[in-house]
Order: structure tokens, then sequence, then C-alpha cells
């Protein structure tokens, strides 16, 4: 199979799995009326749980210490994916429904594209900026439409645009990174030189009380599969396809967030949600479709990836 095509069949199995991320944060924090886990400790303690993973996966596979120039990008990887995503969406989703939040992750290709395009510093068209405003417009209407005069509401959709935000750019440096070496000691490392933060903070927020099982359930989830399991997948994805391309695969991301949401919730998938995130997933294939130039200074070939 072709590289390209191999890193967009990757990218869809990472997809897959993290379309599961918000539902199942949902099923773990409860509700205003019923709150469950703080955000927080759904947050620190799933990357917690990874790191400790991570830490036995790379022993298991003796990988060798991070380059001196991987730091900084390893620490900004670890921003992203493992502090920022995950703490704003695991406090926004208590008071919003896993359908609305899935409808606010479909502008999340086309920030992945956009930070990749910069970070690779390649040239978006015109076009592909167009497209890029109106799914964010798409977006922002979206969320005032059903905010409502609810303050906590208008904050969530905050949180989950930083989150997108954050997800953007720990995506496109992950990706780069895994240009270099393999894409599972990636999120390992950055899940490791965060354990020292998320482990003593999971541990003081740790819930008081006792919880249902199947929050604890949706918990695992988050901490093995979105946490871990899934960016082995999407980040080998993003290296062999590359980061803007293969971004895009998360079209499909919303819909299946929205379709489990449904079984798994109870939630209601009405039309006016589902015209939104339509509309907003043809922006984002618009945008994909709009040429996209790479820089004259960066016309080297790209590293070769290490043999796992």
């Amino acid at each position: 199979m072709k590289p390209e095509r191999l890193g967009l069949w990757l990218g869809f199995a990472g997809v897959a799995i993290f379309a599961l991320t918000l539902p199942m944060t949902r099923m773990a924090v409860g509700t205003p009326e019923a709150p469950l886990m703080s955000g927080v400790f759904i947050a620190l303690g799933r990357a917690a749980v990874a790191a400790l993973l991570s830490a036995l996966f790379l022993l298991a596979t003796r990988a060798p210490l991070p380059r001196r120039a991987d730091c900084w990008p390893l620490v900004l990887t670890s921003a992203g994916v493992v502090f920022g995503f995950p703490l704003f969406t695991s406090v926004a989703m208590r008071y919003v429904q896993a359908v609305h939040a899935s409808v606010i992750v479909g502008v999340l290709p086309l920030a992945t594209a956009l930070v990749g395009a910069l970070l690779h510093r390649q040239r978006p068209s015109t076009g592909f900026w167009l497209c890029a405003g109106l799914g964010s417009v798409l977006v922002v209407g979206f969320a005032v439409l059903r905010s409502g005069a609810g303050v906590s509401l208008h904050l969530a959709d905050a949180l989950l645009l930083a989150a997108m935000a954050c997800a953007a750019v720990g995506y496109a440096y992950g990706a780069r990174l895994s240009q270099r070496m393999r894409a599972e000691h990636v999120i390992c490392w950055a899940l490791v030189i965060a354990w020292p933060v998320t482990l003593p903070a999971a541990w003081w927020t740790r819930p008081a009380v006792a919880l249902p099982t199947s929050a604890w359930w949706a918990f695992a989830y988050l901490a093995v599969f979105s946490m871990w399991i899934g960016f082995f997948a999407w980040y080998r994805g993003l290296a062999l396809g590359g980061t803007v391309r293969v971004s895009q695969v998360q079209l499909v991301q919303p819909f299946l967030s929205m379709l489990f949401a449904v079984p798994l919730l109870g939630e209601r998938l009405d039309a006016v949600t589902l015209g939104f995130a339509l509309a907003v997933i043809a922006t984002v294939f618009a945008g994909r479709r709009m040429p996209v130039r790479r820089s004259p200074a960066i016309a080297s070939p790209t590293p070769a990836l290490e043999t796992p």
C-alpha cells in the first residue's frame, strides 16, 4: 500500500477511536444536576494512567531518549494533547451535550491543516483561507444559536474552541516528531514528561464519593484509547500521509461522535444540529481541495521514518 493511502487508513482508525472521546467524557463527568467526576480529574487522571502505560511501553521497546532538538516540540505536543485539549473538553462537557460538542469539533480538521501548513511553511491559497473563515463563522453561529441565556454555555463553547486550538497544535507538532521517531514513542514521551504534574494533580482531585461503574468504564476508555492507543495510529497516519491531507479524515469524527452519543447517552440528533454539522464539514471539504503550495525554502526531502 502506498504511504499516503496507508496514512489515510491509519488516520481513519485514530479518528474512529477519538470519536468516542466526547460521549465517554460526558458519561464520566455527568451533568450540572447530577455531577460525577470533575473535569480536572478526568483530564489529568486519564493522562496519568496513560503515562504509566507509556513508561512500560518505552521500557519494553527499548526506546531511545529524545534528542535535545526534539524536547521543545515534545513539550508543545504535551501542552496541546495531554493538558489543553483534555482539560478544556472535560470541563466543557458537563454543560453541553456530546451532539452539540461534536459540531464544534467540526472545525478541528481545518484548524489542524492550518497549523500544519504554517509549521511546515506551506502557503495556503486565498480559497483555503476563505473556507477556514466560513467554517469558523458557522461554528460560532451554532454556538450562539444554542447558547440561549445561560452564561455557562457561552463559556463551554469558548472552552471547546480553545480545545480545538490546543489539539491542532499538538497534532501538528506530534506529526512532525513522528517523521523522526516512532509515532508510538511520540505520544508516550509526551505523556511521560507530563507525569510529574498529572499524577499528583490526579490524586489530589480524585473523586471522594462512590461513583457508578459506567463512569469508571468511560474513564478507562479515555485513558487507554483516547489518550494513548488512538495516537499510535493517528500520529503514524499524519507522518505517512502528511498533516494537511490526513487531518481532513477528521471530517467523519463529528458524525461518528453524534452516532455514538445517541445510544450511549440517549441524546437526540435534531435537524438543526445535523444541518450545521453538514455545513461545517462541507467547508472543510472545500478547503481541502484548495491548493496549498510548499515554500521553496524547505524543498529538502522529509527525513525517513524509524523502523518499528
